[in-house]
This record gives structure tokens, sequence and C-alpha cells, in this order.
């Protein structure tokens, strides 16, 4: 009956060891716990309190002994978290009773943020707004706008997932929102310019949208939360083939360079057009889609599949990563130019094939 069951396998390809787990339980004196670990701070959650007592002392006996290190009775303790909140990475989570089985309580996890990062996040937001208040310039002005929209939409995706967010953020929302009209006043708009795709869909319903000069301001109190996404099983830290995993997806990427993207955004462009060309820089591998060359600083160029003035916009569909001398050929029209760079790129059949698909969404002739 055991050989049956420790082989079968779910859907994804895991093997289902649930019989196994029912037998350690029912048969061994095993203690039951799991571990959960970011950097040097972790949770090891137990069934029992005796059995957590008794990790405690270990854990405790065991980063002393062989590592050296003492913990911090401040933060390291025993939370009943039917009782008590446990933080974790600017969370804190507590089960409640949700339902029954087999006349047992059934629990599920709420999570909030925590009260120190939601007064750090009020904290930021009222500074960045302070910067927003007396600009230089325009171009300041525009800049400071878009940093404080960068990190509304930062806290925004780090936090949805806890499952109470948008009651946290209604409270850490209402101060922000009088320093906003304390400082700004006036200069709030409740229209302004077309919004981008992705900010439309994400706070497009919002009535607590402003815009200054038709720029968009983001609402910091309006979200909603997103279950988690799974990363692939195979990657995995503890292990050298999930090392490797690791390791071979970033093996191909230039980390100065796609550092250097991110401190040095397009200016005047969304943040969807600056985000997405981060995450195409990694999709293609720090390499040229056409000519598969490695891109460098100052020859990394964002393409756009369909025009803007023919309905294109800056999603990641749309827009794919080029070296300039392939941008050049891409919307080259004078028999002079294309020759030139033909010549110079020297593009082989498949890549030239390429090239002309993406001549042909713009119109343009086969080369």
């Amino acid at each position: 009956m055991r050989r049956n069951y420790t082989h079968i396998r779910n859907d994804n390809g895991v093997e289902d060891k649930g019989y196994v787990y029912h037998v350690l339980r029912e048969k061994t004196n095993l203690k039951e716990c799991y571990g959960l670990r970011y950097a040097d701070d972790f949770r090891i959650f137990c069934r029992k309190r005796q059995d957590a007592e008794k990790l405690f002392i270990a854990t405790q006996k065991w980063l002393k002994e062989r590592l050296g290190l003492d913990i911090s009775p401040e933060k390291s303790q025993i939370v009943n978290l039917k009782r008590r909140y446990s933080e974790f990475l600017g969370f804190k989570i507590k089960v409640y009773v949700k339902g029954e089985k087999n006349g047992k309580p059934k629990y599920t996890v709420v999570s909030h943020v925590s009260d120190k990062r939601k007064e750090k996040i009020k904290k930021r937001a009222a500074e960045m707004v302070g910067k927003i208040k007396f600009p230089a310039d325009r171009f300041e002005e525009h800049k400071f706008i878009m940093d404080y929209n960068s990190y509304v939409m930062g806290v925004h995706n780090y936090y949805r997932i806890a499952t109470h967010v948008s009651q946290d953020f209604a409270e850490i929302g209402f101060p922000v929102k009088r320093t906003m009209k304390c400082r700004l006043g006036q200069r709030l708009k409740r229209e302004g310019n077309t919004l981008p795709p992705f900010v439309q869909q994400m706070y497009g319903k919002s009535k607590q949208l402003r815009y200054i000069r038709g720029l968009f301001v983001l609402p910091i109190s309006f979200v909603q939360t997103r279950p988690p996404k799974h990363r692939p099983r195979d990657w995995c830290v503890y292990t050298p083939e999930g090392r490797a995993a690791v390791h071979k997806a970033l093996e191909k990427i230039n980390i100065p360079i796609l550092h250097y993207l991110m401190e040095h955004p397009i200016r005047n462009e969304s943040i969807e057009y600056n985000d997405n060309r981060l995450a195409l820089y990694c999709a293609q591998q720090g390499k040229c889609a056409i000519t598969g060359r490695p891109l460098e600083i100052g020859d990394i160029h964002c393409h756009h599949k369909v025009r803007r003035a023919d309905g294109g916009n800056d999603s990641y569909s749309n827009l794919i990563l080029v070296c300039r001398d392939a941008h050049i050929l891409l919307h080259a029209m004078w028999e002079s130019t294309i020759e030139y760079y033909v010549e110079k790129l020297a593009l082989n059949a498949k890549q030239k094939d390429k090239l002309n698909r993406l001549r042909k969404r713009l119109n343009l002739d086969p080369i």
C-alpha cells in the first residue's frame, strides 16, 4: 500500500507523499515543522507548543555552537498565531477559524502590512510629495512625480499579497492625501492626459486619481489584494541542482548594464515603458533581437512594433530591444541608408526575415 502511494504524482509532476507524511505523524515521535527563510530572517511553524519550545532551544543551540551566532531576545520568541500576530518581511500574519472539516476547525491565514512598515511608507510618501511642491523646473517636476508614482507602484506590488492590503493602505493614504492637498493645493486636477493602458487597468477605476500638468499622480490608498505567483519548482538555493537552475537563468545577463538601465530610465517615457525595457533586457538575455549581438550601454534601443501614431502602446508585447544600427535599418526608407546598414550588419537569411517582419508591421517595404 505504501509503495502505491509513494509513486503517485500530481499533475505538475511532483511526487505525492501524503501517505508518507501520514505514517510519520501517526507512527513516529518526530516533530513536524515547516521552515520559511529569507536571508537571516526565518520562521519555524509547529503544530504544538511543546514542539515549538523544543525546536526553539535546539535552534538556539545550533546557531551558537555551529555558527557562533546569538539570537536576538527581542525578535526571537514563540508566538501562538491563533492569538497574536507574527511579523515577517514587512508583513504581520495570524490565523483565524474558517469552517470545519470532519468536526475539526479549519484555519486560514490573515495578513496585514506591519505597523512599522506602514509608518515608513507614510513618511517616505510625504517626503516625495514635498519634493513635488518646489521643483526647479518642469523637467524636475516630471521626474519627482514619476519617482512618486514608481514608489506607489512598488509598495503596491510588494504588499498586495497581504489579505487585508486594501484596509492597510486606506489607513496609509489618509495622511498622505492630506499632505498632498496641503502642499500641492490647486495644482492637483481631476482630469489630465490619457492614461497608459497598464495604469488604466490598475488605477482607472479609482476616484482618487489626480493630475499635475496633465501627468497622472497615482492614489496610494487604491490597491487590491492578489494571490502570490509561484516560482519554478526546480529553483532552490538548498541543492546544487536548484542553484544551477537559478544561475542558468542569470548567466547570460550583464548585471552592471541591468543596474544601469534601472538607475537611468528614459525621461518623459511611461513607467510601463521603462519597466518593460528592463524585462525585455532580461528576457532577451542582453542581446539584440535581430542581430543576436550583446547590447552595450548607449546602444540599447527600445523599438515599438506598432507605432504609437498607428495605435501602438508601451505594452510588453509591443516592444523589442535592438541595437542602434538595427533600429535605424528598421525605419530606413532611403536606398543608400539601407545598403550601408545591410552591409555593416551582415545579416543572415533568418535575421533578414525577422527584420522584414518587423518592417512589415511599420508598413515599410522589405529589404
